[in-house]
């Protein structure tokens, strides 16, 4: 173990790998929850990552976690904090206070966390929010609906990945969709990736705005933005908004790329977002960009992979050197010298039977990694959320065209074997 080890709260296998790309070994302590790494086996596995040089476990999503870890570890003396899931940037921001480090700021991350807080915040700071409503029941949900006519979407104040998110097109599929929404936290409470313990669910029911949707993914240093891009989403078609893919750099004008990057700023400025990343999804209905929500953190869905390859730059090196009160070693690119794109795989219900065609996924030219996220025997199912996708592809290529073109033929050549889920042996 270093002298002075940065600390990653969650545990993430592309997090460990971007980190391991330029930290020393042994240099990494990564906090997770007793559950997770338990059910995950996470003891054995990080075994395999040389960078790590501890996995500490701590029930870090419980209130008051973060100075109780700061008195057990006072001389601990980290050199950076950073969280790599949605769950850990109360955390990892408040940790990073104790040890005076940079970070998001509590006060930041908690209005970030919190769908609700958001909208509130960031409407008084005049950023156009689709109108919300926190409710507890479907029949506030079918009054809320009454009051503003059109579809709405229902979903959780404090999850991420899709996750229990249903949009609905009249009122009276509020009862059906109150139980499907509720029973995918539900679900999800239960699996691998969170603990055991259980979490309230707080809904939210809003104005479906209608439009093409991108993310603007932020370094930000003491408030001030030192890079910015627009990555743009592709969802699968369906009444849940699951992202199907990203493309970096989005293919839009320079107009809406600058008007995102600015209210990108605004939502920053707003918050009062300290030192990090922002992730930040917009839905941009007749010109003008709604806010859907903003995370503290680094994307998932490897966008910061594809920003790397498209830009050429090492971002997470960037992100760690800030949040370590460090100056960059040189300014990051306004422009990108490339395009990027990753593309996922869903899969219908049943049991994964087989999987092949890796080798023809790679043979696509500009291919530039491509896998499957499930294992034969893994139950499967249309995906609902994030979690749901079994597998992917990204490439490279000169046009955001052709980068795209290449992301699907090659997730077009991996196969998936399945048997019916009812099936003997199931």
């Amino acid at each position: 173990m270093t002298t002075h080890p940065v600390i990653m709260v969650g545990f993430a296998w592309t997090s460990v790998a971007a980190i391991g790309a330029f930290q020393p070994d042994a240099s990494v302590i990564v906090i997770e929850e007793p559950d997770v790494v338990r059910k995950r086996g996470l003891r054995s596995a990080v075994r395999g990552a040389e960078v790590i040089g501890d996995l500490v476990e701590c029930e870090y999503q419980l209130a008051g976690a973060a100075d109780a870890f700061h008195r057990a570890h006072p001389g601990l003396a980290p050199a950076a904090i950073a969280p790599t899931v949605e769950d850990a940037t109360l955390f990892a921001a408040r940790l990073a206070e104790c040890y005076g480090l940079p970070g998001a700021g509590l006060g930041a991350a908690q209005v970030l966390h919190d769908k609700s807080l958001l909208r509130g915040v960031t409407r008084a700071a005049g950023i156009p929010n689709p109108e919300s409503q926190a409710v507890q029941s479907p029949a506030q949900v079918e009054a809320f609906m009454a009051a503003h006519p059109g579809p709405a979407v229902l979903k959780p104040a404090d999850r991420q990945g899709a996750v229990g998110t249903r949009v609905l097109r009249s009122a009276d599929q509020a009862v059906e969709a109150w139980a499907e929404c509720a029973a995918e936290c539900s679900a999800l409470s239960g699996s691998v990736w969170v603990p055991d313990r259980a979490v309230p669910v707080r809904m939210l029911v809003e104005r479906y705005v209608s439009g093409r949707e991108y993310s603007v993914e932020m370094l930000v240093s003491a408030g001030s933005a030192l890079f910015g891009n627009v990555t743009e989403k592709d969802l699968y078609p369906g009444p849940r908004p699951v992202e199907r893919g990203h493309l970096v750099p989005a293919d839009i004008p320079a107009e809406l790329d600058t008007l995102l990057r600015e209210q990108t700023e605004r939502v920053v400025r707003a918050v009062g977002f300290g030192t990090g990343m922002v992730h930040c999804e917009w839905i941009v209905e007749a010109g003008t960009p709604y806010l859907v929500e903003c995370a503290g953190r680094p994307p998932g869905d490897e966008i910061a992979e594809l920003i790397e390859w498209a830009y050429d730059t090492e971002l997470v090196r960037a992100f760690w050197t800030l949040l370590r009160g460090e100056p960059l070693a040189r300014p990051l690119p306004r422009r990108a010298r490339r395009a990027a794109a990753i593309r996922f795989l869903g899969a219908p219900a049943g049991v994964v039977a087989s999987l092949d065609g890796l080798a023809a996924a790679y043979a696509v030219p500009g291919v530039m990694a491509c896998g499957f996220l499930v294992e034969p025997g893994a139950r499967t199912r249309e995906p609902h959320h994030s979690l749901d996708r079994v597998g992917y592809s990204i490439s490279c290529a000169a046009t955001p065209g052709e980068a795209v073109r290449r992301a699907e033929e090659a997730i077009g050549r991996l196969r998936i074997g399945m048997r019916p889920s009812h099936a003997s042996g199931s």
